[in-house]
């Protein structure tokens, strides 16, 4: 089934899983990759990311201040991330084998599939909260354990749906998604604003007085999390727009998407606000869903209830659906189909277990700090390694562990490279000493600095240092240089081995 030009319909299932896409496939262009990205967060998960800052404690003034300084880094760090799937026509942890080796590159897959599972379950319970939420106002049903755990699969299995069918259907909801979320959140304004205070103070907290900092630091960490748990996923998007794009034209539409995610952030944060002044009860029990209809206005109800909608395909497709493709790249004896329907039964376990076993707050708050602890070296070892490579990559060479073989140039040690391997492993390792979530999770060295989490500056500087360090004292092999060699180091004489079956 195709649509114009022998364009592939977005009702037929996608045929291809995380071998290259062909030339002549990959028509995406640079607009589609900006409103999918755009799309998969703006979004009412966004929005529930955007009320941390006073669920925390922060003031309005505060809470911005956070979240301005999170987004900004986060596009910053996330930019480089859109290319390797432009260069390599596949997604982004079958593309770091150039820096991890052919079987290191696992720790990319696994990143992206805890990372998709964690806003994959934001998406679903902030959706079936808001669903169940505007149903008790609208026709005054009960609310139910079994009616929430209703709401949440039909969420859930829905977005399975439109992930099986792939990257065009998902392409359709994100560009629909975009423009509706957009003008919905806008519509918001009038709803909102005459309950709104910028002047409120949240828990007192200021600069001089102990306990602010901790605070502050987690929650721009919060915000900052949404921008890097893109970082693997751009691939799985970038790979079906044309190599001949300018890698410019790919950072600067991955800026300019975040950018754009502010809406929904300033949405949540401002809501919030209103909600722990009018609806203390529903923020002492971390509701937000809850609260935010609680203090919405009558007329503005069904358009929240369609903002839950809407929004939640968008994102909850996006993350499940980079969660299958990478899971058939650890496992190439399944399809895409095969791993997206593993992966995202798994989810849907863990989404319930998550949100009936657990306090929902610090799960969150817990889950998605540990992850971009540890996927932020990563993004850093990617980058200086496409640095040091001049973008210069042998895209077959990519798929030999796909393809069940040995060998090839990205082979290095047994499938390891030991530089990107051992800068990754030491600064995620070292970062996580360094958490200090208050009340949740405090590492070892977490109270180094008087409470102040330093975890993400250590996951950003400590690669920057040790892997151009380990690529001095083991040179990679010239091969996987092109022409012009190294640009940060030296290479060894060598010579791809052979690619063989397994």
């Amino acid at each position: 089934m195709s649509g114009e030009h022998g364009t592939p319909s977005a009702l037929a299932i996608e045929i291809f899983g995380i071998e290259a896409i062909p030339d002549a496939d990959r028509t995406a262009t640079i607009l589609d990759f900006l409103r999918l990205e755009w799309g998969s967060a703006n979004s009412l998960a966004t929005a529930v990311l955007g009320s941390f800052p006073i669920l925390l404690g922060l003031s309005f003034w505060q809470g911005l201040a956070a979240t301005l300084i999170g987004l900004l880094l986060g596009a910053l760090i996330l930019a480089p991330m859109g290319v390797f799937g432009v260069i390599n026509g596949t997604n982004n942890a079958v593309s770091s084998s150039a820096h991890f080796g052919v079987v290191g590159r696992i720790v990319g897959s696994f990143l992206s599939v805890l990372t998709a599972i964690a806003f994959f379950s934001i998406s679903v319970w902030s959706s079936g909260d808001a669903l169940i939420g505007a149903l008790v106002r609208i026709i005054g049903v009960t609310p139910s354990d079994g009616l929430f755990a209703l709401a949440y699969g039909l969420f859930a299995f829905a977005i399975l749906a439109v992930c099986i069918f792939g990257f065009r259907l998902m392409l359709l909801i994100g560009k629909a998604a975009a423009s509706a979320v957009t003008l919905l959140l806008l519509l918001s304004i009038p709803a909102f604003a005459p309950l709104f205070d910028p002047g409120y103070a949240g828990a007192g907290l200021s600069p001089g007085k102990p306990g602010f900092w901790p605070v502050f630091v987690s929650a721009t960490l919060i915000v900052l999390s949404n921008p890097i748990s893109f970082g693997a996923f751009l691939g799985d998007w970038s790979r079906y727009v044309p190599r001949e794009t300018p890698l410019r034209h790919v950072m600067g539409a991955t800026v300019i998407a975040q950018l754009l995610t502010l809406l929904p952030f300033l949405f949540g944060l401002a809501t919030a606000s209103i909600i722990a002044m009018r609806a203390p009860d529903y923020m002492a029990s971390a509701n937000y869903a809850g609260g935010l209809l609680a203090i919405s206005p009558g007329w503005f109800l069904p358009l929240l209830l369609l903002l839950a909608l809407v929004s939640g395909m968008s994102t909850g497709t996006t993350s499940l659906y980079g969660t299958g493709l990478d899971f058939s790249s650890v496992f190439p004896r399944l399809s895409r189909v095969q791993a997206t329907l593993v992966i995202g039964s798994l989810s849907i376990m863990l989404i319930f277990v998550g949100r009936f076993a657990f306090s929902l707050v610090e799960s969150i708050t817990t889950f998605v700090t540990l992850i971009l602890v540890c996927t932020t070296p990563w993004i850093v070892v990617m980058i200086l390694g496409f640095i040091n490579r001049r973008g210069y990559y042998r895209p077959d060479d990519l798929q030999v562990f796909n393809r069940g073989q040995t060998g090839g140039a990205y082979w290095f040690c047994g499938g390891w490279n030991l530089p990107g391997m051992g800068a990754w492993i030491a600064s995620a390792l070292c970062a996580l000493t360094l958490v200090n979530i208050p009340g949740q999770f405090v590492g070892w060295l977490g109270d180094l600095a008087d409470g102040i989490d330093l975890s993400i500056p250590a996951a950003l500087v400590l690669p920057v240092v040790l892997y151009p360090g380990l690529l001095r004292l083991f040179p990679e092999p010239a091969e996987v240089f092109g022409p012009a060699g190294p640009r940060l180091t030296h290479s060894r004489k060598g010579e791809a081995a052979p690619s063989r079956a397994r």
